[in-house]
């Protein structure tokens, strides 16, 4: 549309029929839209704005030739990372970028949470409040990556996704993403560090699946108690007799 604008179309329904994929079904504010003045100091400012997005597109295009060489040594590395729900191949150039891709420099996974500052944070020290950020800041480049990656596996039908969820609900997004940014983490750790290992999907019921039942039982008579105000006891059914034989 705005290249015809430039070429010197001003009818407002020609313009609107350029109109493709979901902005087919807007044709009518479309139209409205481009009804108005359309003078030549338009089209020039049009055109140099065009002309810039074609020379930072053409950059990007190759940046993104030299990012494939460097990374082609380490193809299995991002083949491996871009299984994880959420990750990607373009979160896995990020994640090994700032981590690399030998994992001997991190005597476990926990040492690698630990190290990119994903590790829970103390929030007090002798009886008393820590300060902000008192566990200090990681990478933030990795962060990034990190932070994407949980947030996309969070639209996803896995294990992760339904982790983001589930923490999203009960202790907010930011603690969500920590969390699973952690779980990434320990993934990452054990693909990197064993490369015949590949990543094998929990599914998303394996919380509730596998869940300790005494946790959940805490967790339900607390809430009943809450919407009660009584004090709930739990008693074991009483075992049923074993049904009469002919």
């Amino acid at each position: 549309m705005i290249q015809a604008l430039i070429d010197g179309q001003r009818d407002p329904k020609a313009l609107a029929q350029l109109a493709k994929g979901r902005m087919r079904a807007k044709i009518t504010d479309l139209e409205e839209a481009l009804t108005g003045h359309f003078a030549e100091h338009h089209a020039l400012i049009c055109q140099m704005m065009l002309s810039t997005i074609d020379s930072l597109t053409a950059q990007v295009d190759q940046l993104t030739a030299q990012i494939e060489r460097a990374i082609a040594p380490f193809q299995h590395q991002v083949d491996q990372l871009d299984e994880v729900s959420g990750i990607g191949r373009v979160g896995a150039q990020d994640i090994i970028a700032e981590i690399g891709v030998e994992m001997a420099v991190f005597a476990t996974s926990a040492h690698l949470v630990s190290w990119a500052k994903f590790c829970p944070q103390t929030t007090q020290s002798g009886g008393k409040p820590a300060r902000n950020g008192a566990a200090g800041r990681g990478d933030p480049w990795l962060a990034a990556a990190l932070g994407e990656a949980a947030v996309n596996a969070g639209r996803t039908h896995t294990f992760l996704g339904e982790r983001y969820r589930r923490l999203s609900r009960r202790r907010g997004k930011k603690k969500a993403l920590v969390a699973v940014g952690n779980s990434l983490l320990t993934i990452i750790w054990h693909l990197l560090a064993d490369p015949a290992s590949s990543y094998r999907d929990l599914g998303p019921d394996f919380y509730e699946s596998h869940v300790n039942q005494r946790r959940r039982e805490r967790t339900l008579i607390r809430q009943l108690e809450e919407v009660t105000g009584r004090k709930v006891t739990l008693h074991r059914k009483p075992e049923q007799p074993a049904p009469a034989t002919g």
